[in-house]
């Protein structure tokens, strides 16, 4: 028999996300499916968000996958292209890229087809990663809407603040004070900004984190928002034994009983995904109830309390993140967040979808 850990992808949770995202706006969805989805499964979760009005992503050879398997929406690479060599395969394949540096302005110049290519021009409006300052923005508009390479642009930016109080008034309002000249489609909102900040939906909205069942916001559950889990992972308890106080459990000798304690061992490390950093006290599922972790994570291994739990036993289920756990909560407890866990799972887990 092989250990027991796996993760299960639901992929009627995605549809059921991107309901979510339709009833929040009216704008065209440009559904996130970068780092493999979210560790989902790039053509499985593009299958099951299938009606999503176009794809984002990153890397150009994931773009053509996506094409090649028949999808026939836009699909934007939400970095652009790395290099003039990439030029050829977006002519050929129809991608959509962003635009956000003046060099890649100047390797437009290597596009085979004149008037061919549908850019998003990326502004910064705050964020300080990527995008054209407010003072840069007039003449590379102008440049843009005069480069024989150019087919449509699409003016975008990001939100730094979406999710916490500041909000998105000042990105906005510099968006808006940038762009009021221009009559063009937009793209402003991601999963936080999509659910709280209306104003900002502009023509497309660009869903991540919401599609895959985990809330953008620290103070508001993904059940709340009517979101569902799309990953469950889960394993068993591989031993069970009891402990007397004062006895340590794990390495470094991190947790000491307090008193008598029964503890079980799960088969799951962080060489499956689940964070080293975890400390004592991250929740678990086993058999349907809740309890915690102890000790430090081990590359393939983790202790939790099954001193509430005199029923549990070697086989018994446990759930680490997902149906019933929800993984919001076990990020909190790890000090990280969702978007890490869920695209942090080893190769080595098998997934069931």
């Amino acid at each position: 028999m092989s250990r027991p850990i796996q993760a299960h992808i639901e992929l009627s949770a995605l549809r059921n996300n991107l309901r979510v995202v339709r009833r929040a706006s009216s704008a065209r969805v440009m559904a996130v499916v970068k780092a493999n989805a979210y560790g989902h499964g790039l053509l499985q979760a593009a299958e099951a968000l299938s009606d999503a009005d176009g794809f984002a992503l990153l890397d150009v050879r994931d773009a053509v996958a996506l094409r090649e398997a028949g999808f026939r929406q836009p699909i934007l690479l939400l970095e652009g292209f790395f290099s003039r060599d990439e030029l050829p395969l977006l002519a050929e394949y129809e991608l959509t890229t962003v635009i956000h540096s003046q060099q890649q302005i100047e390797w437009l110049e290597a596009y085979p087809r004149r008037n061919g290519l549908a850019v998003w021009l990326k502004i910064n409006s705050g964020m300080n990663r990527l995008g054209f300052a407010a003072q840069e923005f007039p003449a590379v508009m102008e440049r843009l809407k005069s480069h024989r390479a150019v087919r449509e642009v699409t003016l975008m930016t990001h939100f730094a603040l979406a999710d916490e109080a500041p909000g998105v008034a000042t990105q906005l309002s510099l968006f808006e004070q940038l762009t009021a000249n221009h009559r063009l489609p937009r793209s402003l909102a991601n999963s936080a900004a999509i659910l709280h900040h209306p104003a900002s939906h502009g023509d497309w909205v660009r869903p991540g984190i919401m599609l895959y069942g985990s809330s953008p916001f620290a103070d508001v559950s993904a059940e709340a928002l009517g979101l569902q889990p799309v990953m469950t992972l889960s394993s068993e308890l591989i031993s069970v034994r009891e402990i007397k106080a004062g006895d340590a459990v794990g390495y470094g000798a991190t947790f000491r009983a307090g008193q008598a304690m029964r503890i079980g061992t799960v088969a799951c490390g962080y060489a499956d995904g689940y964070p080293r950093h975890a400390a004592s006290g991250t929740p678990v599922l086993v058999d349907g109830k809740r309890t915690h972790t102890v000790g430090r994570v081990s590359m393939d291994m983790l202790s939790v309390d099954l001193s509430d739990l005199p029923e549990a036993r070697v086989g018994s289920r446990v759930v680490l993140w997902g149906e019933g756990m929800p993984i919001d909560d076990v990020a909190r407890a790890a000090g990280t967040i969702s978007y890490e866990l869920l695209c942090a799972l080893a190769p080595r887990v098998p997934v069931r979808r």
